[in-house]
């Protein structure tokens, strides 16, 4: 159990580095040709950027600091690597929420997080998609009394009830059953074209 969450963690570091080179490249993972692009990213772009820019003041200030305190060298790098890998860490998130978002195609919508989250719902377990804003989700992939949310600083915008429940996978490997999903899109209204047409041509 321990083994299999520090495989899938290792796989998410892994994914993060590729994202970037994905970003930098302004290349997106696996969205086939003809298929409807669900951008989540936006919302939470500028917090990040925020966090991220502070978290680069923090690391030199604090390295100077370090220096000037004449604090042992193995301290100092020890210390210079944690708050390198913070920086790591916040371009990774950031690069995969980019190059890793919703996609409609015409027989599924695969629902994503960044590197952590990936399922996929055939269109026709879909019964109703609404447009729904939620501003208090906890976490950012939960599930709770049969529903799934994907939130975006704390946020969703669209409900998506199911003909029957299926499985998901969370980050860590758990699995649940679920009948609904909430998530956030940057354009609620364009995911619900996208969703209408889709279902249209299964039917």
């Amino acid at each position: 159990m321990m083994g299999g969450a520090v495989l899938r963690i290792l796989g998410f570091e892994l994914k993060g580095l590729a994202g970037i080179g994905l970003w930098v490249l302004r290349r997106r993972h696996g969205v086939p040709e003809g298929a409807t692009v669900v951008t989540y990213a936006k919302e939470q772009a500028f917090m990040l950027g925020l966090m991220t820019f502070a978290m680069a003041v923090e690391t030199v200030i604090v390295d100077l600091l370090l220096v000037a305190f004449d604090v042992p060298a193995w301290i100092r790098y020890t210390v210079l690597a944690a708050d390198v890998y913070g920086l790591l860490f916040s371009a990774m998130l950031a690069a995969t929420c980019a190059t890793r978002p919703h996609v409609v195609t015409p027989s599924e919508l695969r629902v994503r997080y960044a590197a952590y989250f990936d399922l996929r719902v055939p269109l026709d377990r879909i019964a109703a998609v609404r447009t729904s804003r939620n501003y208090n989700e906890d976490g950012m992939v939960t599930v709770k009394d049969g529903r799934l949310t994907v939130a975006v600083a704390s946020q969703t915008n669209m409900t998506i009830e199911l003909t029957e429940p299926i499985i998901v996978v969370r980050p860590l490997g758990a699995r649940a059953e679920v009948t609904s999903i909430r998530l956030f899109a940057d354009f609620p209204d364009q995911a619900l074209i996208a969703l209408g047409a889709g279902q249209s041509a299964l039917s």
